[in-house]
This record gives C-alpha cells, sequence and structure tokens, in this order.
C-alpha cells in the first residue's frame, strides 16, 4: 500500500499539469514562453531581456524556446493543445489575425487565446538601393506611374504584414507595383543589394544597409520618425493614413485564471519599464507598445476585421 502511494505522488511530482496548483501558488516552477522566430532577431532579443527580468519578479526561470517557421504562427497554433496553467504561453504575431482567412483552421485567434500584455512592434520602412535615382515616395510614386507595373518590391513573403502594408500603399495612390517575395528579410535585403529588385518594404534589418551606405529610405512606417534618421518622412506625414509596426505581445492558452493571468501582466508591464528593455528595443528602432489585457483582445479583434478586409481585395482570402 505504501509503495502505491508513493507509486501515486511521484506521478503527480512527474507531472505537474496533473497537479491540482492553487493560482495564488503561480508560478511554482518554470514558465515556458514560444516564440516563432530564429534567436538573435527583433522578437528574440527583447524576449530575452523580458524573460530574465520578469524571472527574477516571480522567483521562477523563463525559458524562451524558438519555433521559428510559418511566419511565426507555430507558438500560437500549438497553444491549442496546451493546458491553460501558464506555464506555457507565446508570442502572437501580426500573421496570428490572417490564419483564419489564409489556412483552414478550427480557433479564432481573437476569442481562443488568452491576451496578457501587448509589448512592443517593428520598424518598417521602404528602401531603395543608394544610387537609385528615386530619392523620396513622390519619386517612388512617380516612376510608378510612369511606369505601371514595373517597379519592383521584395518582401519576406506573401501576404506578410510588409506584403499588406505596401499593397495599401499602391492602392492609395492608384500605382501598380510589381511584388517579389522571398523566403525572409534575409534574402529580401540580399536582393535588392545585389540590384534584383528595385525596392524593398522591410523591417530594421534593413539599417547596416543604410548605415553602410548600399541602401536608401524613402518613407518609414511608424508613427513617429525613426531617432535613428530624424530626415525620413513617416508614410502618415506623406499624406497615408497608414501606421504600421505590427504589433505584438503575449499570449496563453484560452481559459488561463485570471490570477494567473494578472501575476504576469504584473510581472512583464514591470520589466517593460526597465532601461536594459528599451535598451534592446532601441537596438531594432523599435519602441514599447504597452497594451492592457482589454485593450490587446480589443486589438486583436479590431486587426481581424483589417486583415480580412485587405486580403479579400487581393483575393488571398479563402473564406
Amino acid at each position: 500500500m505504501a509503495l502505491a502511494v508513493i507509486a501515486v505522488a511521484a506521478i503527480g511530482l512527474s507531472n505537474p499539469s496533473r497537479a491540482q496548483e492553487k493560482p495564488e501558488a503561480y508560478p511554482s516552477r518554470p514558465i515556458r514562453v514560444m516564440l516563432g522566430f530564429a534567436p538573435g532577431g527583433s522578437t528574440d532579443a527583447p524576449m530575452r531581456v523580458l524573460a530574465e527580468k520578469v524571472g527574477a519578479i516571480l522567483k521562477q526561470p523563463v525559458v524562451i524556446e524558438n519555433k521559428p517557421g510559418a511566419a511565426g504562427v507555430i507558438p500560437t497554433q500549438t497553444l491549442q493543445s496546451a493546458a491553460p496553467d501558464g506555464y506555457t504561453l507565446a508570442i502572437a504575431p501580426a500573421g496570428v489575425y490572417r490564419l483564419p482567412y489564409t489556412q483552414a483552421i478550427k480557433w479564432d485567434p481573437a476569442k481562443d487565446l488568452t491576451y496578457i500584455i501587448g509589448l512592443t512592434g517593428y520598424a518598417f520602412a521602404i528602401v531603395v538601393p543608394a544610387n537609385s535615382p528615386i530619392k523620396n515616395l513622390d519619386d517612388y510614386v512617380a516612376y510608378a506611374k510612369a511606369n505601371p507595373g514595373k517597379l519592383t518590391y521584395s518582401t519576406p513573403g506573401v501576404a506578410t504584414t510588409n506584403h499588406l502594408t505596401m499593397e495599401q500603399v499602391s492602392r492609395h495612390y492608384d500605382i501598380s507595383l510589381n511584388h517579389i517575395p522571398y523566403k525572409g528579410s534575409a534574402e529580401s535585403l540580399q536582393a535588392i543589394v545585389a540590384g534584383q529588385v528595385d525596392s524593398a518594404a522591410e523591417t530594421s534589418a534593413f539599417v547596416p544597409y543604410v548605415d553602410a551606405g548600399k541602401l536608401r529610405l524613402i518613407a518609414v512606417w511608424g508613427n513617429k520618425r525613426m531617432s535613428r534618421y530624424p530626415s525620413v518622412p513617416t508614410l502618415k506625414e506623406s499624406g497615408l493614413n497608414i501606421v504600421q509596426t505590427s504589433p505584438w505581445g503575449l499570449v496563453g492558452p484560452k481559459g488561463m485564471d485570471p490570477i494567473v493571468a494578472g501575476r504576469l501582466h504584473a510581472a512583464f508591464k514591470q520589466a517593460m519599464e526597465t532601461k536594459e528593455f528599451k535598451d534592446v528595443l532601441a537596438r531594432f528602432d523599435m519602441e514599447p507598445d504597452y497594451k492592457s489585457p482589454k485593450e490587446y483582445q480589443a486589438f486583436a479583434v479590431e486587426s481581424m476585421k483589417r486583415e480580412k478586409e485587405i486580403l479579400d481585395i487581393l483575393g488571398l482570402s479563402q473564406k
């Protein structure tokens, strides 16, 4: 009998998900945060800083697990089969909100995730080769109008934020651009540097090439100019009602206990206020973009509506 009791206890210890942990005791073991991009990039680096800070606040390790591919949406799909105990979390990129319209999924990103906290967004811009006759956005539009369908631009792929925003730009100006998709930012930027495309719609991965004099910025997509390049106007300043930073944040499985979600929110919010987090964002020309759980879920709902509209217009929606 004693051996049976020990065996049952051992099972409980080896599989903590079966234990009925009280929310007030959370966390009692390491927390895993899945991230859909490779190590070292503009999503991974800020999250590792936050993980270290949050781990110290909650007194449990926060472990980053990289699951790159599929435009960063693998982690949120994995959450659909994860226990809502607060020990398996994920970063939700903007691509998540396109899934119901581009893939046959049986879950709703706005309803089937627990939205914990909005964290930040990316820096995007249109770049051209440094020796291009195109000096600014007006030149870009004028060239496209004079050469319909000939002005090429590269992106990290079809139906990415980069691609969909450029389609909005082309529709605003009533111009025809030639989209050349690649498998990622590295390939996209290599193509423009090699002269294979006329322009690129990219994240701040372009910075080394601009600083080296190989590329020229003609428009940034944020709400304000990049501090690194204060002379380059935003799309909004150029007359387009477009601000695109592709905001992202932390989510968990549907049905998380509010006490657990609240504890995570408070810890990450505290970590966002540290100098170390702001410094790592500055390295990638990113800005903090805090959203409460309520604001973050409302953002998800609105994003899904907006993504469907543009995908329908482009004929890329499966529904």
